[in-house]
């Protein structure tokens, strides 16, 4: 009798080990896996606007070109920080889940600079359309915003500390 009830208590502890370790849905992919896997990430854009989009990006806002063939841009911000990609619609290369066009609606990226109001004024000399004037936020951002060929916001941004009472 005594070494039933010490088996079933044992098994009681064991199975609520298991519980523990095994059955937790609030960790993430990242906390769940015992080597945590460094990640990246290169938003990608599907349109035909490829010449446009590499003009846009490289001659005003000073990406580079890490990687372009006839279906393909891979372009990179200054300082190699991040990637952005565009791919042509409906490529035969592709599988159907990366053909429909983006629409041009539904999307912004926000890119983090030293100096806004230098940029600001360049883009202002070069003639771009400023969708959102150069300003202050309560909040801390002083921004401006703009848009890509593609219709994609982007808005350009000096974090500073927000505005005190």
């Amino acid at each position: 009798m005594w070494s039933t009830l010490v088996i079933m208590k044992r098994s009681a502890i064991l199975f609520a080990i298991l519980l523990f370790c095994c059955f937790q849905p609030e960790l993430t992919l990242a906390q769940q896996l015992k080597t945590p896997q460094k990640m990246k990430l290169n938003a990608g854009i599907i349109t035909s606007k490829l010449a446009e989009t590499k003009a846009f990006y490289t001659g005003l806002l000073g990406f580079g070109v890490s990687f372009e063939n006839d279906f393909y841009l891979l372009l990179h911000a200054p300082g190699k920080q991040a990637e952005l990609s565009f791919l042509l619609p409906e490529h035969a290369s592709q599988q159907p889940l990366f053909h429909p066009p983006f629409q041009g609606q539904g999307m912004y990226l926000t890119i983090e600079v030293e100096d806004v109001d230098l940029i600001y004024q360049e883009l202002k000399k070069k003639k771009v359309d400023i969708r959102i004037d150069i300003r202050n936020e309560p909040w801390g951002d002083r921004h401006f915003a703009i848009t890509d060929p593609n219709g994609i916001a982007i808005d350009i941004v000096k974090y500073t500390d927000p505005e005190k009472p």
